[in-house]
C-alpha cells in the first residue's frame, strides 16, 4: 500500500494521464489539487495549455493562521499534537469550511458538506487525512519550483479566488502576478470553496479565459 503523500497522489492522476493518452490539457486546481496539479505542470510542462486556480497555492506568504496547528505538527510531530488536528475532521470544522466566509449561508447547499463528511468518516480515512496534514510540509518545499516553472513557462493563468478564505488569503492570489505574464486574479467575495456560492461568476469567467486562449 503506498503512503498518503501529494507526491504518490501526483503519480497516480499522472500515470491515469499516461493511460489515456492525454497530450494536452488545462487544469483546474483547488486546495489539494494545486500540489497535485502544479507536480504535473512540472513534470510534462508540454503539456499544459493553461491553469485556473479557485483557492490552490503556490506561495507561502498565503497561508494564514489557521494553518498554525498544523505548523505546530510538522516542526514537533508528536502524538499530541496529532491529536489535536483530528478536531479539523469534525462534521462541525467540515461545515464551517464551507460557511466561513460566505456573504449568504442560504445559498450553501448543506449536501457539499455533508457528503465530504460522509467520506471522511470511512474506516481509515482519518488517519490518510493525518499524514496528508503531515506531508503538506513539502509541498511549502516545492513552493520555489512551481515558481520556477511559472517563470521559465509562462502558462496562460486565471485566478479566481476567495478572497474570505481561512487558509489562503488575497495575497496568495496576486502574488502569481509575480511570476506569470499572461495572468488574470479575480478577488471574489466568498470564501474557501468560491463554487459553492459564484458559481456562475466561476463560470463565466472559466468560459471566457478559456475561449480567448485555447484553441479547440
Amino acid at each position: 500500500m503506498q503512503q498518503s503523500t501529494f507526491d504518490n497522489l501526483a503519480n497516480v492522476i499522472n500515470n491515469f494521464v499516461g493511460e489515456i493518452k492525454l497530450d494536452k490539457y488545462s487544469i483546474y486546481v483547488h486546495d489539494y489539487g494545486a500540489p497535485v496539479g502544479f507536480r504535473l505542470a512540472v513534470k510534462h510542462p508540454e503539456r499544459i495549455q493553461a491553469i485556473i486556480t479557485q483557492n490552490g497555492n503556490a506561495y507561502e506568504e498565503a497561508l494564514l493562521p489557521a494553518w498554525d496547528p498544523i505548523r505546530t505538527y510538522w516542526e514537533h510531530p508528536t502524538e499530541e499534537n496529532k491529536e489535536k488536528l483530528r478536531s479539523l475532521l469534525t462534521a462541525d470544522f467540515t461545515k464551517y469550511q464551507y460557511v466561513n466566509g460566505t456573504r449568504n449561508l442560504v445559498v450553501i447547499s448543506p449536501d457539499s458538506w455533508n457528503i465530504d463528511q460522509y467520506v471522511l468518516d470511512r474506516p481509515g480515512n482519518k488517519e490518510i487525512q493525518l499524514a496528508l496534514f503531515y506531508n503538506y510540509r513539502n509541498n511549502l518545499k516545492q513552493y520555489a519550483i512551481w515558481q520556477q516553472y511559472f517563470r521559465t513557462y509562462q502558462p496562460p493563468t486565471l485566478v479566481a479566488w476567495g478572497k474570505n478564505d481561512i487558509f489562503f488569503g488575497p495575497q496568495g492570489a496576486l502574488a502569481f502576478q509575480r511570476d506569470i505574464k499572461d495572468v488574470e486574479v479575480h478577488l471574489l467575495n466568498t470564501g474557501h470553496f468560491p463554487l459553492e456560492e459564484d458559481l456562475d461568476v466561476s463560470l463565466t469567467l472559466i468560459k471566457r479565459f478559456l475561449s480567448e486562449r485555447i484553441i479547440f
